[in-house]
């Protein structure tokens, strides 16, 4: 059996970080991730994932609302009562993997022009493979630059 789970998306807001009673890092986030259809609409899907430890650690100092990221992990289920004595069952992706997909130039430009992506009718989240924006890989990494549109994706 398998229960593996990835995804790329943005993060819908500033994620923070919490302790658990023995100082376990925890951190909980949610990632927008578009969902296109054969009309070309685009609907996002918003993704409640949670992380533990050094990656809750990684996200908390290094992700910002926007953030372009690939989390890896897998699917959990869950249910506890709440104050008013109501069951509430949680689905959530626990990210074992987190990877930031944009260098930190990519992320200071998007932050200064308040979001660089756009916002959609979603809830104000951003929008996301709006931009036609390549990283010059020249600059950044010393190499050829290659210039990637959301078509050349394979999702």
């Amino acid at each position: 059996m398998i229960n593996n789970v990835v995804l790329v998306g943005r993060l819908t807001r500033d994620p923070e970080l919490r302790k658990t009673q023995s100082g376990t890092s925890v951190l909980s986030f949610t990632c927008a991730v578009n969902r296109r259809f054969q009309s070309q609409e685009q609907t996002a899907d918003f993704i409640n994932c949670v992380a533990w430890n050094q990656t809750a650690d990684f996200l908390s100092r290094y992700a910002t609302k926007g953030a372009l990221v690939s989390v890896e992990g897998r699917i959990q289920t869950r249910n506890y009562e709440d104050k008013t004595g109501s069951r509430v069952y949680v689905t959530e992706v626990v990210a074992e993997q987190v990877q930031l997909l944009e260098s930190r130039a990519e992320a200071e430009r998007r932050q200064s022009t308040g979001g660089g992506q756009g916002m959609n009718q979603y809830d104000n989240q951003p929008s996301f493979y709006e931009s036609n924006d390549s990283v010059n890989v020249e600059e950044e990494f010393g190499g050829p630059t290659l210039d990637i549109s959301s078509d050349d994706l394979p999702f």
